[in-house]
């Protein structure tokens, strides 16, 4: 019989992979996690800096959780919620979502992913326009470094050249507005405040100029993740909202990432004072044990998408696993032991560790900025400090410095030379700081490497 690693290489097309370069390194196999660390089939050890994919926030080895969904597939394994039909962990977990979330008078969609919650928000906003007479107001705005998903309509959304180059997109309808990353993106002299107000500027300036009677929704994250974990700058929100009201655009809070606990609240929103019309959450929502999403909409924007599908006969939308019992049930479970073990509370425990920690290595040659809050955040690799001026990416220096890290024992994620921090939100200040030693040595070892080549000077 053939190793994993050989079946992999046979068999095994790899997501967000160098299809090229993969049968050169081969696949890294893990086989169980534990607590906030990982092990390969070597039984090497690794911190998860990353929660996985932004998403195993309770750690691997719950056992409540497992429980659950044993218990869920002996007593209804599979169900619908297609033509009326319903089942208790769906609308249980529908009713949890919409007394947690900050949408008002709340409906919940219940889909399998983010992309699928994100691209269901689409529709909806579509379909609600036409319902509402309005069959010209239907063109989004996202932004430059977003990341919203990778089906053909969210992959448009998404403002990251590979998530686009050689796939036709972005698709007609959607425009990008600015990335508020003031550190990369600010004028000099302007203060955060001034480049929040330009931004919001552009973004008016931007529906002016397509015609608010074309306009429909602007997508946000309220901290960009795979973008590179952007914490947008001070008043951002506030000014964003109020243009977006000016306009009557639909504002959609992508809370995939942040949501549960993440940024020190239970959503991102509460931390910035956004309060969308529609919030998609997913990730977390389940802890990452079973693949779940949902989309919460306003009641505002619920009532003429009801009235178009009673026009037509139905709402014809729907995904086969989308609500899945199983998952559900986890899904709930998860959302109790947030509340139980107050998660919250542990995270803004233990955050000024990480984001404490993180601004110490600002000081480091290769670091030009520091950023994040809560359990999240990145460090900015840089070839000049004082200019800012990146490196070559032909240089790769973050998957050089990731690649580093993982061999100290440590897992981390390269967007480009921003390389993100993300562990599960039950990490304790012990791990936290062993998780950056690790790391300390990861960028010393590329900083040496990187002298003796010549691209960086000391």
């Amino acid at each position: 019989m053939s190793t994993v690693a050989e079946a992999d290489l046979a068999a095994l097309f790899h997501p967000y992979t160098n299809l090229v370069k993969h049968p050169e390194t081969g696949p890294m196999v893990i086989t169980r996690g534990q607590g906030v660390r990982v092990y390969d089939e070597a039984g090497k050890e690794y911190i998860e800096g990353l929660a996985g994919l932004w998403c195993t926030t309770l750690g691997w080895g719950e056992e409540r959780l497992a429980e659950v969904a044993a218990a869920q597939m002996r007593e209804l394994p599979f169900y619908h919620l297609f033509s009326s039909k319903a089942h208790t962990p769906g609308v249980r977990l529908a009713e949890a979502l919409k007394a947690l979330a900050p949408v008002s008078d709340s409906k919940v969609f219940l889909a399998c992913s983010g992309s699928e919650a994100n691209d269901t928000a689409i529709k909806m906003i579509w379909y609600r326009n036409n319902a509402l007479g309005r069959p010209q107001k239907k063109k989004i705005i996202s932004r430059e470094r977003a990341y919203h998903g990778v089906t053909v309509a969210t992959g448009s959304l998404t403002g990251l050249p590979v998530n686009q180059r050689g796939f036709d997109l972005p698709i007609e309808r959607i425009l990008h507005t600015g990335c508020p990353h003031y550190w990369r993106y600010g004028e000099k002299g302007e203060s955060e405040e001034q480049f929040a107000t330009r931004r919001a500027e552009e973004l008016e300036k931007l529906i002016l100029a397509e015609g608010p009677d074309t306009v429909a929704a602007f997508f946000a994250e309220p901290v960009m993740g795979a973008g590179g974990v952007i914490v947008p700058p001070k008043g951002y929100f506030e000014k964003i909202q109020a243009v977006l009201k000016k306009y009557d655009v639909l504002l959609v809070a992508d809370e995939v990432i942040t949501g549960f606990g993440r940024t020190g609240n239970m959503f991102g929103c509460d931390t910035f004072g956004i309060r969308p019309d529609m919030m998609t959450v997913a990730k977390a929502l389940s802890s990452g044990y079973l693949p779940i999403s949902a989309l919460i909409v306003s009641g505002e924007v619920f009532e003429p998408i009801k009235a178009q599908s009673g026009e037509i006969g139905s709402f014809g939308h729907g995904l086969t696993y989308g609500g899945h019992p199983v998952p559900a049930a986890v899904a709930l479970e998860t959302l109790k032991i947030y509340a139980e073990r107050d998660i919250v509370g542990h995270v803004r425990k233990v955050a000024p560790v990480l984001q404490d920690g993180l601004r110490a290595l600002q000081q480091h040659p290769l670091v030009g900025e520091a950023r994040g809050l809560g359990l999240i955040g990145a460090l900015e690799l840089v070839a000049d400090k004082d200019t800012k001026t990146a490196f070559d990416p032909k240089l790769a220096v973050g998957a050089r410095v990731v690649a580093k890290a993982q061999a100290h024992g440590v897992i981390l994620r390269a967007m480009g030379d921003a390389v993100a921090f993300a562990p599960p939100l039950v990490i304790e200040a012990d791990d936290i700081r062993l998780l950056l030693e690790r790391f300390r040595l990861a960028l010393d070892e590329a900083h040496g490497e990187l002298v003796a080549a010549g691209a960086v000077s000391h």
